[in-house]
């Protein structure tokens, strides 16, 4: 589990294809590896990898199909930047919200513009989403934990503040870039729990009706 607070941006190594799945090498930089380990987590842009080599400040990671098809990863080269999080621990501080790095889909940015000391972009989403991204609500975008400004059915609104746009990605993020998106995991589990054992063919949909028998709507 992460936070969506970025401890540093690295700069991918190299890319290495090994049938339809690859090997990812991350130059680290200013991350502290000092405490990591073989078999530890980091998050790169909101992607939990698993930690199989380490030399120095670079550590690499395998990565399965399912991850290059499903991520932006597929499209990076070496020389991208990432945002990087190590696995949080007990005593962190959670001072974002409790990202667990499973990419539930990739958004592109439609739109940013200057809002006072800070830029507010608009992120397309897959409509499939929209149903667990709420007003004020988070949502974790290449790693980073936001809050959600707007939304409306096809795309959301944050606001980028100086300090953000200095220690992430968001300060050469422009328009038309895709972005990995991770919904808060407490609405997935809650839509699951309410649909119970229905299988994918013949659950019911999600809609306010199925929440107001559930007692969540007056």
């Amino acid at each position: 589990m992460f936070t969506g607070i970025i401890e540093a941006l690295g700069k991918v190594d190299a890319v290495e294809r090994r049938g339809v799945d690859a090997r990812l090498r991350i130059d680290a930089q200013t991350l502290d590896l000092a405490d990591v380990r073989i078999g530890d987590s980091i998050a790169v842009n909101g992607i939990c990898l698993t930690v199989i080599e380490l030399a120095a400040r670079v550590f690499a990671a395998d990565v399965s199909v399912e991850t290059l098809t499903r991520t932006t990863l597929g499209e990076w080269k070496p020389g991208t930047t990432v945002n990087l999080e190590k696995a949080l621990l007990p005593t962190t501080r959670l001072g974002g919200h409790l990202v667990s790095g499973h990419v539930d889909g990739v958004g592109i940015v439609r739109e940013h513009v200057e809002d006072g000391r800070s830029v507010r972009f608009r992120v397309e989403l897959p409509q499939a989403l929209a149903k667990y991204v709420a007003e004020k609500g988070s949502i974790c975008v290449d790693g980073v934990s936001l809050t959600v400004n707007a939304i409306d059915r096809d795309a959301f609104d944050v606001n980028i503040v100086p300090h953000t746009a200095q220690k992430t990605t968001f300060g050469k993020l422009r328009t038309n870039q895709k972005v990995n998106l991770e919904v808060d995991v407490l609405a997935r589990y809650l839509e699951r729990m309410m649909l119970g054992d229905s299988t994918v063919d013949t659950k019911p949909e999600f809609t306010r009706e199925l929440l107001a028998r559930y007692g969540y709507l007056k």
